[in-house]
């Protein structure tokens, strides 16, 4: 089931949990087993200043975000506490989404996705509350499939996609991902 994602004003579809690409910019954000990423670190305002520690620690909450979920996935278990880990708002919501369709639909994604974060942009410079990170992520090795089965689901192989985040500190001092955009396989 797509989901709208709202990044950086555009809406691009999301389709989470598999490989459901098309050319009109459906993605396929997978998932797979993998350990769960531990909590977020939450950030004392020491530690806080300068562009450097919140560009490491909000690439750290969005490949904990992946990672997440990623092992979700795996079953297809949108309910995992797991998930609030790394993500928040639009970005949680959009996962859990993702997730509940893929259980209603007896799927679950097995592999695991690779992902090449950069950070973007930071605001404000001197001490970021904001990090926008653009990623090339594979999605070739993250794959659904039917979970009564265990037959591969997806027509497509998966590929390399556009993916856009921003991630943000909240008052606690914790960065998690609020909102991504997966674009369509070669997209990168």
């Amino acid at each position: 089931m797509p989901v709208a994602v709202l990044v950086a004003g555009a809406t691009v579809t999301v389709t989470l949990g598999g490989c459901s690409h098309q050319s009109s910019g459906t993605a396929g954000a997978q998932a797979a087993s993998t350990p769960s990423a531990a909590p977020s670190v939450p950030v004392t305002p020491s530690a806080s200043t300068g562009s450097g520690s919140a560009r490491s620690l909000a690439t750290a909450a969005y490949l904990g975000m992946w990672r997440d979920m990623t092992r979700a996935a795996a079953t297809s278990d949108w309910e995992l506490p797991a998930l609030a880990h790394h993500a928040t708002g639009e970005a949680l919501s959009t996962i859990s989404r993702g997730l509940y369709a893929d259980h209603l639909n007896g799927l679950v994604t097995k592999g695991k996705p690779k992902e090449s974060p950069m950070v973007t942009s930071v605001d404000p410079v001197g001490v970021p509350t904001t990090v926008m990170i653009a990623d090339c992520g594979d999605s070739s090795h993250w794959l659904k499939y039917r979970k009564s089965t265990g037959k591969l689901a997806d027509n497509d192989p998966g590929g390399r996609q556009a993916i856009t985040a921003e991630v943000k500190r909240g008052s606690d001092g914790t960065w998690r991902v609020t909102r991504f955009a997966v674009e369509g396989v070669g997209t990168c």
